[in-house]
């Protein structure tokens, strides 16, 4: 079996090697390690990959006893992640990722893709994925969402993906669902906010676009960064030609995100991440 161990706490001397001698002591074969310390702040964080016969909570109490106190630990078996996927009208990064969970192409499965828009529903199906409508019209966001939420109760995921699903989140639904849901936008942000942000670069004469995928908090497209990519551009592309190259980075940096965050490489630290790629 094998498993990932992830730990965040002060740093001091020796403790890699106060880690690995328990792992070593216990007949577990590392198989791979990263380690970062945020010197600003002396804090540790590491992540290790190991193989064996493990007692999970019997290995985290004896690594528990030789950590310093502020220890953040987290031990579990390596594993397939199970998503659920929200959207609106835009097919592109949805269509990515069915693609990808139907050719086992990352470590994810697709549970079910929720709408407030039917347009996607045959798209879904076709890849034998549950799809659910929920109208966003003539309702409150907070009623929209917490249709949302009971049907995520049918489900046992791991992370929320919101692949250009176009609602403002409330407070409510990102406290119940903290640190497991995943957004994509453009980067152009904040400066061309609202309808036709590549028409609006296209008039500025932007000369790169590009795009980033980050947690969600309750600060609209503020949350910890998980990914970002750019390509160059030029005057002789229109907004159209911009557009078509913004969708092509959002799905790249969506799933490179992903790739990230469902082997368990992520790290967040208050509003930021640190990431062992």
């Amino acid at each position: 079996m094998k498993y990932i161990l992830r730990i965040t706490c002060s740093d001091q001397k020796g403790l890699i090697y106060k880690i690995s001698n328990v792992l070593f002591e216990e007949g577990f074969n590392v198989e791979r390690n990263d380690e970062f310390v945020d010197a600003e702040k002396n804090h540790f964080f590491m992540r290790t990959e190991f193989s064996g016969d493990c007692k999970v909570e019997e290995l985290k109490n004896k690594l528990q006893n030789i950590l310093p106190e502020d220890a953040k630990l987290e031990l579990s078996l390596k594993k397939v992640k199970n998503v659920v996927i929200l959207v609106t009208k835009e097919h592109h990064c949805l269509s990515d990722l069915l693609i990808r969970n139907e050719f086992n192409e990352m470590n994810f499965n697709v549970l079910s893709v929720i709408g407030n828009y039917e347009l996607l529903k045959d798209l879904t199906q076709k890849f034998n994925v549950p799809f659910h409508y929920v109208p966003a019209e003539n309702i409150s966001r907070e009623e929209h969402q917490q249709k949302i939420a009971e049907i995520l109760e049918n489900y046992d995921f791991d992370y929320i993906v919101l692949a250009k699903f176009m609602r403002i989140l409330t407070p409510e639904f990102v406290k119940k669902f903290k640190h497991r849901i995943i957004n994509i936008h453009h980067s152009f942000l904040p400066a061309f906010i609202g309808a036709n942000p590549y028409k609006q670069a296209h008039e500025r004469g932007v000369k790169m676009i590009g795009a980033t995928s980050h947690f969600v908090t309750d600060d609209l497209d503020e949350g910890p960064i998980i990914y970002q990519d750019i390509i160059k551009v030029n005057h002789s592309q229109n907004a159209k030609d911009l557009a078509k190259l913004g969708k092509e980075v959002e799905k790249k940096v969506l799933a490179e995100a992903l790739k990230l965050v469902f082997n368990d490489k992520v790290f967040i630290d208050e509003n930021k991440t640190v990431i062992f790629e």
